[in-house]
């Protein structure tokens, strides 16, 4: 039977000199999981996903992919691998390129289905030279499922592309996802995980500081933000009880409070309306920026 554990990583140490960028860190992954890796830069998600893929020796501690070592399990076809500074030869047409990847395997992904699921079926002809960023993304994504792997490593998949590309980007994402392919990717995008993630892992000096789910991770940072519209001054507000931060844009005023009812009192004390009044939880951004605040090596 195949393993349940896709990705299976542990007491993973990497040092660069005397710096210590991955601290034991244990992961394991299930089959099937799309799972997001946050981290601020030098956080060590990156050194990670190398680790993981055979890419160099860490300083300590096993890898199995797919129950076998990384560049075993990269050889048999059972991962495919978007870094984030991927490239493409140069004065080739991108069906030619996809060509010859294809070849590399016994049973590779059908050129016409990969084509339309990586989104370049209008681009096999065209120039390397001649493509966007976001177009290059793409062909970068379809070499790495040309294979048909069952476990897909994204190392910043969307750093190239805007708006549009991205949200089109992680709609073939979850529909790879619901086909059973395990998605690991590290993201800047704290909104892409939160989306389109089963899970969220947040790094921080080399150790995982928080695993689970996008709302349990929310849910695990206490405080609320309140949000309402108000012209004029507001220095007084953040003298206000619970309050730890104010922002304003425009006249949309929004604090960050340890205490929502004795904030919300005292504005109410003070203001006989509040417009556009809204109560929320920690946004997975406030979640991440406290949980790894301080964090890095």
């Amino acid at each position: 039977m195949p393993p349940t554990s896709v990705l299976d990583i542990e007491e993973l140490t990497v040092r660069y000199g005397e710096t210590l960028a991955v601290d034991r860190l244990d992961l394991r992954i299930a089959a099937g999981e799309t799972v997001a890796l946050l981290g601020a830069n030098g956080a060590g998600k990156s050194s990670v996903l190398n680790a993981a893929l055979g890419l160099f020796r860490p300083t300590a501690g096993r890898v199995r992919l797919l129950g076998r070592g990384p560049l075993e399990a990269i050889r048999a076809g059972g991962v495919g691998a978007m870094l984030q500074h991927g490239g493409l030869p140069s004065e080739t047409r991108v069906g030619e390129v996809l060509e010859l990847v294809r070849r590399q395997y016994d049973t590779p992904w059908p050129v016409g289905d990969l084509s339309v699921t990586a989104g370049i079926d209008g681009l096999l002809t065209r120039k390397v030279d001649a493509l966007s960023g976001g177009q290059r993304q793409r062909v970068l994504l379809a070499l790495a499922l040309a294979g048909a792997p069952p476990l897909l490593v994204l190392d910043e998949p969307t750093s190239a592309m805007d708006v549009a590309a991205r949200q089109a980007f992680w709609t073939t994402m979850r529909a790879l996802a619901g086909r059973g392919h395990t998605v690991v990717f590290a993201t800047h995008h704290l909104d892409e995980a939160d989306a389109v993630a089963d899970r969220v892992v947040v790094v921080a000096g080399g150790r995982i500081v928080a695993d689970g789910s996008a709302t349990a991770v929310k849910a695990a940072v206490a405080g609320r933000t309140i949000r309402f519209t108000a012209p004029g001054e507001r220095g007084e507000l953040a003298g206000l009880p619970g309050v730890t931060s104010v922002s304003a844009a425009g006249e949309l005023v929004e604090l960050a409070t340890s205490d929502a009812e004795a904030t919300l009192r005292a504005l109410l004390a003070r203001h006989d309306r509040l417009p556009d009044l809204e109560v929320r939880g920690a946004t997975l951004e406030q979640a991440f920026l406290r949980l790894t605040a301080g964090g890095t090596r």
